[in-house]
C-alpha cells in the first residue's frame, strides 16, 4: 500500500481489517485535481491486492466530500479542444478521449476493488464526488449532505460513470431527473431515492456508521464476501464499460460548443449562464 508521506490528494490508515481513505483535496473542498488521478488507481489496486484488507471507508476531509473536478486544475490537458486555442482537429480530441479514458479508469478502480466500499458522505458531493459514490458498493450521508449530478449545467454530459452506474442505485426516472436538470438535492431525498442507504445527524455519526457497517463486514469470510461482489457485478460491469466508451466518443466529438465556452466564461465572471444550444 502507498505509503502516506507520498500521497497529496489522499491518506489511507488502517484499523484492523478495515482501511479508510480520506479525500484531501488538495483543490478547494477536495476538489479532484491531477493528484487525485493519478492516485485513486494505485491506492484502489494496492487495497485489491492487500489481503488484511476486507473493507474500504471511503470520505472527504473537512466539511464537504468533493467539490468535483477541479476545473482550473485539469484545464491544461484539454488545450486545443475546450480553451478556444485551437480549432479542435482530430488530434486534440484523440489526446481528450485518452485523458478521460483514463479518468474513468480511475473511477472503475473503486468499482472493480474486490473489497466493498464503504462512502460517508457529509457537505457537498457533487459531479465528480457522485461519479465516485457511484462506483462504492454502499453510502451514508450526514444530515447536511447535498448530492449532484452538475454536468449538465456546465454543458457537459457527464462522463465518469454517474450516467452508467446510478440507473442501478436510484433507476431510471431518478437518474434523469438529477441529469437533465443538475438539481441539488438533500440527504432526506436521496435517501428516498436510494442514493443513500442511511442517513445520520452529523459527519462524525456518519463516519462511525461506515466504520461498524465496514467492520461488520470484515467479520465475514473474505472470500466469500469478494464473491458475492464479483457474482452482483458480472452482469452490471460490462453494460458499465459500454456506455463509459460511449460518452468518451460523444464527448469528444461534441463537448466543445458555444454553450461550453459561454459556460466556462460564465463560471470566471460569476454570473448566470446564457446557453443557446450552439
Amino acid at each position: 500500500m502507498p505509503m502516506d508521506q507520498t500521497l497529496v490528494s489522499m491518506k489511507v490508515e488502517m484499523a484492523a481489517n478495515v482501511a479508510e481513505i480520506t479525500l484531501l483535496g488538495p483543490g478547494k473542498g477536495n476538489a479532484m485535481g491531477p493528484d487525485f488521478w493519478r492516485e485513486l488507481p494505485l491506492v484502489f489496486a494496492d487495497l485489491d491486492a492487500e489481503t488484511d484488507v476486507r473493507a474500504v471507508v471511503l470520505t472527504g476531509s473537512g466539511a464537504n466530500f468533493s467539490y468535483g473536478l477541479d476545473l482550473p486544475a485539469m484545464m491544461p490537458n484539454w488545450a486545443g479542444l475546450l480553451d478556444g486555442t485551437g480549432p479542435a482537429l482530430a488530434e486534440p480530441r484523440a489526446h481528450f478521449l485518452d485523458h478521460l479514458r483514463r479518468l474513468q479508469q480511475a473511477i472503475t478502480s473503486v468499482a472493480s476493488c474486490r473489497k466493498p466500499v464503504i462512502a460517508a458522505v457529509s457537505g457537498w458531493c457533487v459531479g465528480g464526488g457522485v461519479d465516485l459514490i457511484a462506483a462504492a458498493d454502499m453510502r451514508l450521508a450526514s444530515a447536511d449532505a447535498t448530492f449532484s449530478v452538475r454536468e449538465v449545467k456546465v454543458a457537459i454530459v457527464a462522463d465518469l460513470g454517474s450516467l452508467q452506474r446510478l440507473s442501478g442505485i436510484i433507476g431510471d426516472g431518478h437518474l434523469r431527473e438529477l441529469a437533465f436538470t443538475g438539481k441539488d438535492i438533500d440527504a432526506q431525498r436521496a435517501q428516498q431515492i436510494g442514493l443513500v442507504n442511511d442517513v445520520h445527524p452529523d459527519k462524525e455519526s456518519t463516519l462511525a456508521a461506515a466504520r461498524a457497517l465496514a467492520a461488520e463486514i470484515a467479520a465475514n469470510p473474505p472470500l466469500v464476501v469478494q464473491g458475492v461482489k464479483q457474482v452482483l457485478d458480472v452482469s452490471r460491469a460490462p453494460q458499465v464499460e459500454a456506455g463509459l466508451r460511449y460518452v468518451g466518443a460523444w464527448n469528444a466529438a461534441f463537448l466543445p460548443s458555444g454553450d461550453l465556452a459561454e459556460a466556462m466564461r460564465a463560471f470566471t465572471e460569476r454570473r448566470p449562464p446564457e446557453f443557446t444550444g450552439r
